[in-house]
């Protein structure tokens, strides 16, 4: 296992990721400032040293604020290549655009290009380009990179030659792209060109030990820069924490405790200091059932499970953005059995339009 403070300061706000104390096998250890002992995140660390070294294209799978990036970061970092860490958020910059991006262009190929333009591929050239967000790439792009792919060689825009490039290809993802494959959203082949070797982050809410090692971390930050050392939270408050779902992972916790150390005024952060929503948040690993009383005419227990039922999946799949692998996962269920369910019961469109008004809520 490779040990190193490669890093800096700016990557080390989603790097400390540690088993939860009352199941850790291990003492919590540095990989490449990713700190951790949860056996998942150990088997990733495994992963990235083994395949570092090589050619192979990586694809990074996992939630939004799984920190994606930091394996692509440690990856090129133990790759030994010389050049540079291109990075490319895919789902950020437009189609038109993102052409000229990837491949460069020349002068004169289309209106506005007053000047040739080196792509980030020939940027990359000698070291690693990032494609986060490649389950938004178009599929007219997805063919001139699965071309990159199997030749090695980039044609800019506008260009009658092709240009050679030594470029290890490191993708990344929140989607499900079989699903996409399935959908005709996503080019099979390059679907198995990409997933050469697949890496895939556990959410937080399965961590959820780490969140009270992550958010004491990040308060941590916070009390040495707002010049306030006694900045702590208060055990309750840790609870109310460790209860909630953490849609957004990492990320969301970061800029949550970012927000109420600001706020803060006293020393000790207390549960009052939390959103409301965070307060009201259940356990996702525990289901409080209300006593039951039967009324005298009795009920209908089919139609009664069946809603019950009905509203487990739908609030699975509304903490997991639509994501069908993850609300499987917190569902104890096979992906395909979820599927089958959604279908049978015909709740795609309902689900669809609870995960949009969810999301226009945030």
């Amino acid at each position: 296992m490779v040990f190193s403070t490669a890093f800096s300061a700016s990557t080390e706000s989603l790097s400390d990721l540690s088993l939860p104390r009352e199941s850790r096998p291990q003492a919590p250890q540095c990989f490449l400032n990713i700190l951790s002992g949860c056996p998942e995140m150990q088997k990733v660390f495994g992963v990235v040293e083994k395949v570092a070294r090589t050619r192979s294209t990586v694809l990074i799978l996992g939630e939004s604020g799984t920190g994606k990036e930091l394996v692509a970061q440690a990856l090129h970092h133990l790759s030994g290549r010389t050049g540079k860490l291109v990075p490319v958020n895919c789902g950020a910059i437009p189609e038109d655009i993102l052409e000229s991006e990837l491949f460069g262009h020349e002068k004169g190929s289309f209106t506005g290009a007053v000047a040739a333009r080196t792509g980030r591929f020939q940027l990359a050239d000698g070291g690693t380009i990032f494609l986060d967000e490649i389950g938004e790439m178009s599929p007219k792009l997805q063919v001139k990179l699965l071309r990159v792919l199997q030749e090695r060689k980039v044609d800019p825009v506008g260009s009658t030659r092709s240009i050679d490039v030594d470029v290890r290809v490191i993708a990344a993802t929140n989607k499900d792209l079989a699903e996409e494959v399935k959908a005709g959203r996503f080019r099979e082949d390059l679907f198995y060109r990409l997933q050469v070797v697949p890496v895939s982050l556990p959410p937080l809410r399965e961590r959820l030990g780490d969140v009270r090692l992550l958010a004491e971390h990040f308060l941590r930050r916070q009390a040495d820069e707002l010049s306030r050392p006694n900045l702590s939270f208060a055990e309750e408050t840790v609870q109310v924490l460790m209860r909630y779902s953490w849609p957004g992972n990492i990320r969301e916790l970061e800029n949550l405790v970012e927000r109420i150390a600001i706020l803060n005024e006293g020393d000790s952060i207390s549960p009052a200091q939390l959103p409301p929503h965070l307060v009201e948040a259940r356990s996702t690993t525990t289901i409080q059932f209300a006593d039951v009383t039967l009324p005298p005419m009795g009920v209908d227990f089919n139609a009664l499970i069946e809603d019950y039922e009905n509203r487990l999946i739908s609030t699975a799949l509304s903490q997991t953005g639509g994501n069908k692998k993850a609300a499987a996962k917190l569902l104890g269920l096979n992906r395909t059995t979820l599927v089958e369910k959604i279908k049978k019961k015909g709740l795609e469109a309902k689900i669809e339009v609870s995960i949009i008004a969810d999301a226009g809520a945030m």
